[in-house]
């Protein structure tokens, strides 16, 4: 069944190039064997088309303290087919990327659980909004000058907005891709739906599941899985 996960994640300089590597399943990553599809956009002219040299230049040339990369977290529904997925990120992609660098990846691991399917989506982005001035890479992370841009650095999204300004943007984020997922799910004649919104805010009487994470599933017997799992279900079950 459908479920909603999306999660916003920030990485700090130095650790841009690792991580586009993990989600691209690149080096040591690629012999996890579950990157189904990946591509990216919108880069600068000085990357030659190569999302690595992005993030490189991220980890070399930009602020010591700036979030050096977002990255969001999106889970695939499994009633669709891997292609209809792939049309959907594509779209996911489109609405969250307006103006700035990224590279997306689509993994689908079996999950540890359940052994099936967790199709979810890497989106890593660069603040960087592009304002169609072409900058050399040691610039382009410069402070953004906005009386002379052309001697600055790219502006960075986000700046200039207080905290609920940037929780009430994230929330009508969240909003966006249920109703893209919701979208493509009609579109491909489902009835099941996905929301956005908290348990308590939708009046599901159940407490959120927590995430196990794999070193605590990997310690579980065979037995405490599967009472794990029926319990979830069970859970799920009484909530609708």
């Amino acid at each position: 069944m459908a479920t909603f996960h999306f999660q916003i994640k920030s990485g700090r300089k130095g650790t841009a190039s690792d991580h586009a590597s993990y989600i691209a399943r690149k080096g040591f990553h690629s012999k996890r064997g579950d990157l189904v599809y990946a591509s990216h956009g919108n880069l600068p002219d000085w990357t030659g088309d190569d999302p690595d040299v992005l993030w490189r230049a991220v980890d070399r040339y930009d602020r010591k303290n700036a979030a050096a990369y977002r990255e969001a977290i999106v889970a695939l529904p499994g009633e669709l087919t891997p292609k209809q997925n792939e049309a959907l990120a594509v779209e996911v992609v489109e609405k969250l990327t307006p103006g700035k660098p990224y590279q997306v990846a689509i993994h689908a691991p079996l999950s540890s659980l359940e052994g099936v399917s967790n199709r979810h989506l890497h989106l890593m982005t660069c603040d960087r909004m592009d304002d169609g001035i072409e900058r050399p890479a040691e610039r382009f992370f410069s402070r953004h000058n906005a009386t002379r841009p052309e001697q600055g650095g790219r502006r960075k999204s986000g700046g200039g907005r207080n905290r609920m300004q940037l929780r009430d943007e994230l929330i009508a984020v969240r909003k966006e891709v249920a109703d893209t997922i919701n979208r493509h799910l009609e579109l491909h004649g489902h009835a099941v739906r996905v929301d956005h919104r908290t348990l308590k805010a939708q009046g599901v009487a159940r407490t959120a599941e927590r995430h196990l994470g794999q070193a605590r599933i990997r310690g579980m017997s065979a037995e405490g899985r599967e009472q794990f799992v029926s319990l979830r279900h069970k859970r799920k079950s009484d909530a609708e």
